[in-house]
C-alpha cells in the first residue's frame, strides 16, 4: 500500500539517485539534455476508447484513477469516495459537465508502472485505463522521459514536516539532529525514512521507528510510543491528535523537501489535458481548491509558476 507522499518521491527516483538528492546535487540546466525518445503506444489496449473529450461529454462521465487507502487524499468510506483528490476530480468533471467516476488503484513498482497501467496501456490483468490520474509528482526531467503521458493541472506543493509531542518538547521544536537520541516514526521506505537513516553519516538511524503507513506512524506518536514523526505535511496535519504540534525546520543535506503534484493524461488526448489544466487553474484562482484543503483541516500550498 502506498500511503505516503514521500514514497512517491522514492518511487520516482531510483535508489542511487536519492544519494544525489541528499547530497544537494543541482538539477541539470537542461532537464531534457539526456532525453531518449520513448516508444509511443500503438493499439495498446481496446479500453483506450472513451478517452477523447467529445466521447467523454457524449457518454456523460469521466474516470479518475486515485490511490487507494491514501487519506487524506483518496480513500473509500463505506463505499463512498472521499478525500482531497476526490473533490478535485469532481471539480474537473463539473467543469467539463460530466460525472466523476473513480478507480481506486494500488501503487505499482514505480511511477512509470502506475502511469502505464492507469493512463496509457492498461493493467496487466483486466481493467481499463482512466481518463485522468491524480496526485502525480511533476518533474521536468521525468516529463521528458515519459512521453506517453502529459502532466496538466498542478494543484499542490507537498512538503516534508515533523510532528512532535508537545509534552516531549516543551521548550523547543525537534530538528533532525535530535533523533540521534529521540525516537521518530516514519513510513517504511519513504523519503523521510531514507533521509533520517542516512543523515549525518547515519547518526540518526538509531531513533527511527518504521511503520507500514503514515497513519500508523502518527497513531504511534498520538499514543506516546514515539516522540516525533516525519512525513508529508498534509498527512501529519490530518492524523495529528491533541497535544501534537507540527513544524517545518530546515532539512540539511536534502536538496528537495517539497514536490509539485498534479494530474496525468494520455499524450494523445491534448484537448482533454488542456481542459483539465483550465479546470484546475480556475479552481485555484477562485479559491475552491484551497477550500477543499481547509475542509479537511489541511494547509494548501499552491504551485509557484
Amino acid at each position: 500500500m502506498w500511503s505516503d507522499f514521500c514514497k512517491s518521491l522514492a518511487r520516482l527516483f531510483a535508489p542511487a539517485a536519492f544519494a544525489a538528492l541528499t547530497a544537494g546535487a543541482a538539477l541539470a540546466a537542461d532537464p531534457c539534455a539526456d532525453h531518449v525518445p520513448q516508444p509511443k503506444p500503438q493499439n495498446a489496449s481496446r479500453d483506450i476508447v472513451g478517452q477523447d473529450i467529445d466521447q467523454i461529454t457524449e457518454r456523460g462521465y469521466m474516470t479518475f484513477a486515485v490511490y487507494e487507502d491514501h487519506a487524506p487524499y483518496s480513500w473509500e468510506d463505506r463505499g463512498q469516495p472521499r478525500g482531497v483528490d476526490v473533490e478535485i476530480a469532481r471539480l474537473i468533471a463539473a467543469y467539463i459537465g460530466v460525472e466523476a467516476r473513480f478507480r481506486f488503484v494500488a501503487a505499482g513498482e514505480n511511477l512509470d508502472a502506475d502511469l502505464r497501467h492507469n493512463i496509457w496501456q492498461g493493467p496487466i490483468l483486466g481493467g481499463a485505463v482512466s481518463n485522468v490520474m491524480l496526485r502525480v509528482p511533476y518533474d521536468s526531467s521525468f516529463q521528458c522521459r515519459v512521453e506517453q503521458v502529459v502532466f496538466p493541472g498542478q494543484y499542490q506543493v507537498e512538503s516534508l514536516a515533523i510532528a512532535y509531542s508537545e509534552a516531549s518538547y516543551p521548550d523547543s521544536k525537534p530538528v533532525p539532529a535530535y533523533f540521534r537520541f529521540d525516537t521518530v516514526a516514519v513510513e517504511n521506505d519513504s523519503i523521510a525514512d531514507f533521509y533520517l537513516t542516512s543523515f549525518a553519516g547515519g547518526q540518526t538511524a538509531a531513533g527511527v521507528r518504521r511503520y507500514p503507513s503514515m497513519q500508523a506512524a502518527m497513531a504511534a506518536l498520538n499514543a506516546g510510543e514515539v516522540m516525533a514523526a516525519m512525513g508529508p505535511l498534509a498527512q501529519l496535519e490530518y492524523f495529528a491528535a491533541d497535544g501534537v504540534a507540527i513544524h517545518q525546520p530546515p532539512l540539511p543535506g536534502l536538496a528537495r523537501s517539497q514536490w509539485t503534484l498534479g494530474a496525468a493524461v494520455h499524450f494523445a488526448y491534448r484537448p482533454l489535458s488542456y481542459t483539465v489544466g483550465d479546470a484546475v487553474t480556475e479552481a485555484l484562482s477562485d479559491g475552491r481548491i484551497a477550500g477543499i484543503f481547509a475542509a479537511y483541516g489541511l494547509t494548501h500550498k499552491p504551485p509557484e509558476w
